[in-house]
C-alpha cells in the first residue's frame, strides 16, 4: 500500500510505497556522460537521496552513477552529508529493449526475454555496487500501442526478481493509459511506480496519473520543466512565482508534489539542484494549483 500524503504537509520527503520509503524527490542521471559521476557526487552533497538511471548506455552511464556512491560512500563524513552506504540511498534503475540501445548492450540479444532482464539486472548491480535494488523498471514497452507478448515476459521476470527479495518495488516508463490499463490487469506483482515525461498540455499526464490514483501506483513525473517551457514562461505561472517569491521551476515542481507526483530533475547546476529540494520550505494554496491544473487548457 501506498501513505497517502497531504498537500499541506509540506515538510515531506519521503512516502512510504509498500513499506519502503522512497524520496519524494529523484535525480535524474540522463544524458550526462562522463559528467555523470561528478553530477551525482554533487547531488548527493547538496541533498538528494533518491537517484534514477537506467542500463542503457545509449541515454546513461550507469556506472559513473556507481562509481559517484562508491566515492560518496568512502567519503562520505566529507560530505557532510550523512552517506554512510548506498543503504542510505534509494537506487532506480530500469531494463532497456534492444531496440532503445546501441551495440554497447548489457545483455545477450539472442537470448529470450526473461534471460535479458536477468543478465541486464545484475549489470546493473555490478555497475551501481549494490546487492539489491530498491526499484526496477521497464523503460517502456516494445511499440507505443499495446502490451504484447514480450512484454508480458519482461513483468513476469521482474516479478520473480522481486519475489526473490532482488528489488524491493517493480514498475514502468514511458507507458499509456491503454497500456498501464492491460498491464493492472494481467500483473501478479502490482506496479509500484509509472514514471512518464510529464505534460502540461496534456493536462500533466492526467490519464495516466488517473490510472495511478485508481490502483494505488505512485507517478514519477520527469521533463517536468524542459517539457513545459511555454507554461514556464505564461503570465500566470509568473505571477504565481512572484507571489511566493519563488522561481518558474520551484512553482512547477512544488505543484507537482501537491498533486501526488514524485519528481525527478536533472539539473546540472549545484545552485539549481538547491533551489529544486527548497521547494519543500513552501507550499500553494488551492487556487494556485487550480490555475497551473487548467494552464493549458
Amino acid at each position: 500500500m501506498t501513505t497517502p500524503r497531504s498537500p499541506s504537509d509540506k515538510n515531506t520527503t519521503t512516502l512510504t510505497v509498500q513499506d519502503v520509503e522512497v524520496p519524494t524527490f529523484l535525480y535524474g542521471t540522463a544524458w550526462k556522460e562522463d559528467r555523470t559521476e561528478a553530477l551525482v557526487e554533487r547531488a548527493l552533497a547538496a541533498g538528494f537521496r533518491g537517484i534514477d538511471t537506467a542500463n542503457q548506455r545509449t541515454h546513461y552511464h550507469e556506472a559513473g552513477v556507481g562509481a559517484a556512491l562508491e566515492k560518496s560512500s568512502r567519503e562520505g563524513a566529507s560530505l557532510g552529508a550523512g552517506i554512510a552506504s548506498c543503504d542510505a540511498l534509494f537506487l532506480q534503475t530500469k531494463y532497456t529493449y534492444t531496440e532503445g540501445q546501441d551495440d554497447r548492450l548489457p545483455y545477450d540479444p539472442g537470448a529470450d526475454y526473461p534471460t535479458q532482464v536477468r543478465q541486464s539486472f545484475e549489470n546493473s548491480l555490478e555497475h551501481l555496487g549494490v546487492e539489491r535494488l530498491d526499484s526496477y523498471l521497464l523503460h517502456g514497452p516494445r511499440t507505443r500501442i499495446g502490451f504484447d507478448e514480450g512484454d508480458r515476459e519482461v513483468w513476469r521476470a521482474m516479478e520473480e526478481l522481486q519475489r526473490r527479495g532482488r528489488v524491493r518495488l517493480i514498475g514502468v516508463s514511458n507507458v499509456t493509459a491503454e497500456q498501464l490499463t492491460t498491464l493492472c490487469g494481467i500483473a501478479e506483482v502490482r506496479p509500484a511506480f509509472v514514471q512518464n515525461r510529464c505534460l502540461a498540455r496534456r493536462g500533466w499526464d492526467r490519464d495516466v496519473r488517473d490510472i495511478c490514483r485508481g490502483e494505488g501506483i505512485v507517478y514519477q513525473g520527469f521533463s517536468l520543466l524542459t517539457a513545459n517551457r511555454a507554461e514556464l514562461a505564461s503570465p500566470q505561472l509568473r505571477r504565481i512565482a512572484g507571489k511566493h517569491g519563488r522561481s518558474g521551476p520551484q512553482v512547477v515542481f512544488r505543484f507537482a508534489l501537491q498533486i501526488g507526483m514524485i519528481c525527478l530533475t536533472g539539473t546540472t547546476d549545484p545552485a539549481h539542484m538547491r533551489e529544486d529540494l527548497a521547494v519543500y520550505e513552501f507550499e500553494l494554496p488551492e487556487e494556485d494549483i487550480e490555475t497551473i491544473v487548467r494552464i493549458s487548457a
